[in-house]
């Protein structure tokens, strides 16, 4: 019986042991557990924070990219821009002349003179050997009258494309396309044309197209040709016009403080400045880069000027005679000096309707686009060599 009894004990002893162990193991296995867990959710976290991380990494690299085109874009347009600034101080160098600092010898002054006027004197170089001149106007169209009283008409002088462009008015913004000539003549006003938007308003009506790029006139403080590529609406150069004091170059056109012109030998300028106010000047500029290249004060006067065109070389200027409708060239001035205004032929506009606004000459057509009160003109020229005056 005594023997029964230890058994027992021993026996509970036994349990109550392998109860306590098993517990022990329990309770580490829990703790196991929540540590695993809580490992898990930290590294779940670390995980999430890396992916943001590397979000932001990748979203601050893109920024950079953006900034670093973007800063690049700038700096090639300063480099543009600090080229055109170098040109032109350039130019008024050697226009002006640099201010001496200290006491400059008397004939030193005057030889430096003497080398801008030289220079502006100089013999000018044809490009072409274009040597026509305007003997009759041998045809006059009247297409369409579409737009107000001034403006200006035209289509690219280089042949590049058949559009017809209309700058309606003197101070606007957007130019209105036809696809042809028939397009404009078919139209109900600009049902049919697009519209081409301009970065800033044109300055009366004194522009161009020449092989897809639209040169206009800006004023702001200071008179700005703009060259804007008509086939992806961009700006490709401006440059400020490298004289001050401007006046209107046509004493019946006032809102026409310059006035550009393409013929067989490229780009010109046609304006007038107070030193020289009572007539009317010409530069020939680069199509390319808006330098200008050479200057010209002529004899014609700016007094009851409509407007005026180049051919070959030749600057044509039309004045009103002071009878409704009627115009004539009466001066004319060659930068080559092979046609002065004695030997150049009398030429007379047939009776319109009021005066012109604009005259732009096609080298390719051998038209003058005119616009006038309106009224959209075409000039048919008959032609003959300047060698034959």
């Amino acid at each position: 019986m005594r023997g029964l009894l230890v058994f027992l004990s021993l026996a509970c002893l036994a349990n109550a042991q392998h109860q306590a162990l098993i517990d022990y193991l329990e309770r580490r296995l829990l703790a196991i557990e929540d540590r695993i867990s809580l490992w898990h959710e930290q590294i779940t976290r670390y995980a999430s924070e890396l992916r943001e991380l590397k979000q932001q990494m990748v979203s601050q690299l893109e920024n950079l990219d953006k900034e670093k085109e973007t800063l690049r874009t700038s700096l090639d347009s300063m480099g543009s821009r600090v080229d055109r600034v170098e040109r032109e101080l350039d130019y008024l160098e050697t226009q002006n002349g640099a201010q001496p600092c200290v006491d400059v010898d008397d004939k030193l002054i005057e030889h430096q003179v003497t080398l801008v006027q030289e220079k502006q004197k100089a013999k000018y170089f044809k490009m072409t050997d274009c040597s026509d001149m305007i003997s009759s106007i041998k045809a006059m169209k009247i297409l369409k009258r579409v737009g107000g009283p001034k403006g200006m008409w035209t289509r690219d002088t280089s042949g590049a494309s058949k559009k017809v462009y209309i700058f309606n008015g003197t101070a606007e913004d957007t130019v209105n396309v036809f696809a042809s000539v028939q397009d404009l003549t078919l139209s109900q006003g600009f049902s049919l044309s697009s519209d081409l938007k301009l970065p800033s308003p044109w300055s009366g009506t004194g522009h161009v197209v020449h092989n897809n790029q639209v040169y206009y006139v800006s004023q702001a403080e200071e008179i700005t040709v703009v060259k804007f590529d008509a086939r992806n609406n961009s700006v490709t150069d401006s440059a400020v016009f490298p004289l001050q004091d401007h006046v209107p170059v046509y004493g019946l056109t006032s809102e026409t403080l310059m006035d550009l012109a393409v013929d067989e030998e490229g780009l010109w300028a046609i304006y007038a400045t107070r030193q020289n106010e009572k007539h009317i000047s010409l530069a020939k500029m680069d199509a390319n880069s808006l330098g200008v290249e050479q200057m010209w004060d002529t004899s014609c006067p700016r007094e009851n000027a409509e407007a005026a065109f180049v051919i070959c070389g030749t600057l044509y200027v039309v004045y009103n005679t002071m009878q409704p409708g009627r115009s004539r060239v009466q001066c004319v001035f060659d930068v080559n000096d092979m046609v002065t205004a004695e030997e150049a032929p009398l030429i007379y506009f047939p009776k319109r309707y009021g005066s012109h606004s604009s005259l732009k000459y096609n080298p390719q057509e051998q038209l003058l686009y005119a616009w006038d009160d309106g009224y959209q003109i075409l000039y048919k020229l008959a032609m003959k060599k300047k060698l034959e005056i």
